[in-house]
């Protein structure tokens, strides 16, 4: 089957700063999806956050993760392979209980203290406004090298939606199947439910019950409670499969968002790209003005210093002629 959704929830995503190792920085400025994912085929479980389009959470569970509750509404886990600590944020504490909660989460994350200890707890600081961002210099042409980086960031973000939402159609079909013959499992079991009460009732007017219509009745009975149980169970089956159909139906979503993004995307990269190439003719005109200027400021100094020559010898002759008079 593949990875597949197990548990969501909404919190406000931190991370801790990979300078001071004290404070918290967010991650996101309003409130996202934390999701829990179980992949079978590899007994690994993940923790995935999308804020739009970027991956702010993409953290692998391993036994040695603790999940540390440092307040009514605040918990925190250290991912060594993402080199940082990760904090999540709730609305009320008892979101917290279900995320530090490992029976709900069917996950290894436990909710004892960090790598073991209490001196790594530390709780969110009111978040700063970013540094101005500094405006790039006339110089800085080569915009589409970045453009293309993220192109390829987002393609591959993408590729991996695209992924899980085939999953996600897959079992959603084989859902909507399933729903379809449970549904006339249960328009037959409550058939055969009001055929066995009619029975029932029509074994009770029956004067003079013998012992073999008694235990008939007892045997009715103990058919229609096993269909009501099946009943039921049928039921909350189905409200599962809802569920399952509206997490595909938002990851659906967060496809059609991020290809649109990429669109977008790509229109600005061929804009950038067009005003570079404008940019390199322009340049190349320049250069092409300026050694004309060149050539001809050259060719002017020739002709003066010819006209300097003819001027001296001139004076030379005038010079002669003074003198011999």
């Amino acid at each position: 089957m593949g990875e597949q959704p197990i548990f969501s929830t909404r919190a406000h995503v931190f991370q801790i700063d990979p300078n001071t190792k004290k404070n918290w920085v967010p991650t996101s400025k309003h409130a996202v999806t934390v999701s829990y994912f179980f992949d079978s085929t590899r007994n690994v479980y993940r923790i995935i956050s999308l804020d739009g389009s970027k991956a702010i959470i993409n953290s692998t569970i391993t036994p040695n993760m603790t999940f540390t509750k440092t307040s009514q509404k605040f918990g925190q886990w250290a991912d060594s392979r993402a080199n940082t600590v990760y904090g999540l944020g709730f609305s009320s504490e008892s979101h917290l209980v279900k995320e530090s909660a490992p029976g709900d989460l069917q996950s290894p994350l436990t909710s004892e203290s960090i790598n073991g200890t209490d001196n790594d707890r530390v709780t969110p600081d009111t978040p700063q406004h970013p540094e101005a961002r500094a405006e790039p210099s006339q110089n800085a042409l080569p915009f589409s090298h970045s453009s293309s980086s993220i192109n390829k960031h987002w393609e591959a973000e993408l590729a991996a939606l695209k992924g899980n939402n085939a999953k996600l159609t897959a079992a959603l079909l084989e859902s909507t199947a399933n729903v379809k013959q449970w549904k006339q499992q249960l328009a037959a079991y409550q058939e055969e439910a009001e055929r066995l009460h009619k029975r029932v009732t029509e074994l009770e007017c029956v004067s003079g019950q013998t012992t073999g219509i008694k235990s008939q009745k007892t045997e009715l009975n103990r058919t229609i409670e096993e269909l009501e149980l099946a009943l039921k169970a049928k039921e909350e089956e189905l409200e599962r499969l809802k569920a399952e159909v509206e997490s595909a139906n938002e990851f659906r979503s967060q496809r059609d968002s991020l290809t649109q993004r990429l669109q977008e995307t790509e229109v600005r990269n061929q804009t950038l790209e067009a005003q570079l190439t404008d940019l390199e003719q322009r340049l190349e005109s320049s250069q092409l003005e300026r050694e004309a200027f060149r050539k001809s400021l050259r060719s002017l100094l020739e002709l003066l210093d010819s006209k300097i020559f003819e001027l001296n010898e001139l004076r030379d002759a005038l010079a002669k002629l003074l003198e011999g008079s």
